[in-house]
């Protein structure tokens, strides 16, 4: 049974939805800053995906220089408020903290970063001097961590930067697919509004970009592109039933819990398809939302799950009930879902395999299927000379993540299949200084030339 009660004010909601990583005190910060090691080689540094100077934004926060601290990150990721928030701190940077290894808390190194980098953003304090404009243009197709931090480190260098963006709102996941208990919508939009500030590029909303003219167009009127779209709608599982009512893909259903909060309506039994993180999220969100029962179904064992530990932990922390080795066969139903069919399955010779006879029945109000996600091939497809791979991601050059269109790089969830937040800002702040290297390269030809 779920431990929380259906919300019926958004106050209710807001506790039922408290933050995972609480916003530090004056004091807290102090304290924490204090307890730091400042470890010659940093091993927290180096589990961060970029690098963040670790060691010395602690030092910065210790020292009452909160401001210094937010440059050091922002320095080396445009996202790093955000990341704060939603990086899964415990096996990255605290995960590698030296005093995991005499049983010690670790430093909450992502609150710290939380600390120092919205203190900045409320003051509004400006961080950077853009160069001098350099007469270049550069057009993202995407708004979300990715193209952002494209953005920033362009901008940043003096080009004309505009980004095009499908929704109306920024930040991709962060804002449309993530937790609410990991981070608000109004401190993502913030962060994302602070950086606009800052550098000044332009966002075009309720854009897509997919088709022949438009990519064209956007050939024709920029030097660069960079591609930051991430990955589209929920995958579809091929079974009977996947098209009743109530039947929703588990990024859908946290958009829609985002923006609805304690107006959302919430179906007494849930079912929850899928293993990874998102699956997780889904599940702890029903339960938070009032579900009666969840259920976490998972095809494989416990331990074959992609779910970080303590996603799963914070799942059934919350009264979700799980199912292993549960495959789904059928959604039952008329016009709405009213159960699932499951079959039992078991590893024989490192093949997973159905138990013959061992179908079963869940019912439910609702299946949230969280099994992955689909490309988005619209775009793609349609882009000359673009490689893609088996799993059609975009292929990309690892150090200058241009593509094999010279003109287009990318960066984010099209290129990595669906990683953190932290590994798209990582990817689009190098896809940057690779566009920045490449135009610089096609001026010296163009002066050689004549």
């Amino acid at each position: 049974m779920s431990e929380y009660s259906r919300p019926k004010t958004e106050a209710e909601y807001e506790a039922n939805f408290k933050q995972k990583k609480p916003l530090m005190n004056d004091s807290e910060a102090y304290v924490e800053s204090s307890r730091c090691l400042f470890c010659y080689d940093a091993p927290c540094m180096q589990a961060c995906p970029t690098h963040i100077d670790i060691p010395l934004f602690i030092k910065q926060i210790h020292t009452y220089n909160v401001t210094g601290a937010a440059k050091t990150i922002y320095d080396s990721n445009w996202m790093g408020n955000a990341c704060g928030k939603v990086c899964p701190t415990q096996v990255l940077c605290e995960g590698a903290c030296v005093y995991n290894h005499e049983h010690v808390k670790p430093i909450e190194i992502g609150r710290l970063q939380n600390y120092a980098t919205l203190s900045v953003i409320r003051a509004d304090k400006k961080l950077y001097d853009k160069r001098p404009a350099i007469g270049k243009k550069v057009a993202i197709i995407g708004a979300g961590p990715a193209g952002i931090s494209c953005a920033c480190e362009l901008s940043l260098l003096g080009y004309d930067v505009h980004i095009y963006e499908a929704k109306d709102k920024p930040s991709g996941l962060t804002v449309h697919g993530t937790a609410p208990y990991k981070i608000q919508n109004e401190e993502a939009l913030a962060e994302i509004d602070y950086l606009q500030k800052q550098f000044g590029f332009n966002i075009h909303y309720n854009t897509t970009i997919e088709t022949q003219s438009q990519i064209e167009k956007l050939e024709a009127d920029y030097g660069a592109v960079f591609i930051g779209v991430g990955i589209g709608p929920t995958s579809k599982l091929n079974i009977e039933g996947e098209d009743l009512k109530n039947v929703v893909g588990a990024v859908e259903f946290v958009n829609e819990l985002r923006f609805k909060k304690n107006k959302m309506d919430m179906p007494k039994t849930v079912v929850v398809l899928g293993g990874g993180n998102t699956a997780m999220d889904a599940a702890s969100e029903s339960a938070r939302m009032g579900a009666e029962n969840v259920y976490l179904a998972y095809r494989r064992s416990k331990e074959d799950m992609g779910a970080y530990y303590f996603e799963y932990d914070l799942a059934i922390g919350a009264g979700v009930q799980s199912l292993f080795n549960a495959s789904p066969k059928k959604i039952i139903g008329v016009d709405k879902v009213i159960g699932v069919q499951f079959v039992r399955t078991e590893m024989k010779k490192d093949k997973l395999e159905e138990v013959q006879g061992s179908e079963f029945i869940v019912e439910c109000d609702m299946v949230i299927k969280a099994t992955g996600q689909a490309k988005v091939l619209n775009l793609l497809q349609n882009i000359q000379n673009l490689k893609l791979d088996a799993s059609k991601r975009i292929v990309v050059d690892a150090t200058t993540y241009q593509t094999t269109n010279p003109k287009y790089f990318a960066g984010g969830d099209a290129v990595n299949g669906g990683a953190e937040v932290v590994n798209g800002a990582y990817e689009g702040k190098r896809a940057a200084l690779g566009i920045h290297q490449y135009l610089n390269a096609l001026v010296k030809q163009a002066v050689a030339v004549n």
